[in-house]
């Protein structure tokens, strides 16, 4: 299928994506086919059919989304506990390179926040990498999730060549499925946290993309800035909140965050 842009993109993806509950084996290999095609990792660090057989048997979520009969998403996730409250990890959600830019990614996560609040489970996490900017714009500025947790390298050094061997830092991605601040990303509606707040910025450099292909050490520089201001405007009870677009790059919005 030929890409499409802009208005014409949404139109076709309403028309011709579905997203539904993955529950066959045929479906859950699927899944892990696509896994191996986004990621590329070695066998050891794919995740097997059966582990998408467990989550969809114990109250985590399998989802697909599916042009007519193919999986070109998915999105699996797996119940976790916040003291005695359940709530969902998201361990993994990959859109086939067709079909990004076109809107799955965001039909695949509000079908996600359905089902869970259909099933009174209001909080939904997942990590992601600070470094890839459009996931933090899509988490933060889309999504309507916030981060207050910083992990580095989480997961170690991984045979992804989407990770470059970097070590594996990751923000920890909060998304309070009924709360105000959601709903009025979802529904693209502007909001402030308050005008007597003090907000905080971290900067990345714009040209850290280039950098991605030509200059690794200028990557772990900016890594280690990343990790370095996180840490500290967390443990002063800051919030990652939004990205904006600067001058000279990107910069992450953090603001003093008590309200979950």
């Amino acid at each position: 299928m030929s890409d499409v842009t802009g208005a014409d993109a949404k139109a076709d993806t309403q028309r011709v994506i579905s997203v539904r509950k993955c529950s066959t084996l045929n479906e859950f290999r699927e899944c892990v086919s696509l896994q191996r095609e986004i990621w590329a990792e070695t066998d050891l660090e794919i995740e097997p059919t059966t582990m998408f057989v467990v989550a969809a048997h114990t109250g985590g979520q399998v989802l697909g989304a599916f042009d007519g009969d193919k999986l070109i998403a998915y999105t699996l996730a797996v119940v976790a506990l916040h003291r005695a409250t359940p709530y969902l990890h998201s361990h993994h959600t990959g859109v086939h390179p067709d079909y990004r830019d076109r809107g799955v990614g965001r039909m695949l996560k509000l079908f996600q926040r359905e089902e869970a609040l259909s099933r009174e489970i209001r909080l939904i996490q997942w990590t992601f990498d600070p470094l890839e900017l459009r996931n933090a714009h899509f988490n933060f500025n889309r999504l309507g999730a916030i981060a207050r947790t910083y992990h580095p390298d989480l997961y170690g050094v991984t045979t992804s060549p989407l990770h470059r061997g970097l070590a594996t830092d990751r923000l920890v991605a909060e998304w309070h499925l009924d709360s105000a601040w959601v709903i009025a990303a979802i529904g693209d509606i502007a909001t402030e946290v308050g005008s007597s707040t003090a907000f905080a910025s971290i900067e990345v450099p714009g040209e850290l993309e280039r950098w991605k292909v030509e200059d690794l050490q200028q990557v772990q520089r900016v890594q280690q800035h990343l990790r370095e201001e996180f840490t500290r405007w967390f443990s002063r009870g800051y919030a990652a909140i939004r990205t904006r677009k600067t001058s000279s790059g990107t910069a992450y919005v953090l603001a003093p965050w008590s309200d979950f």
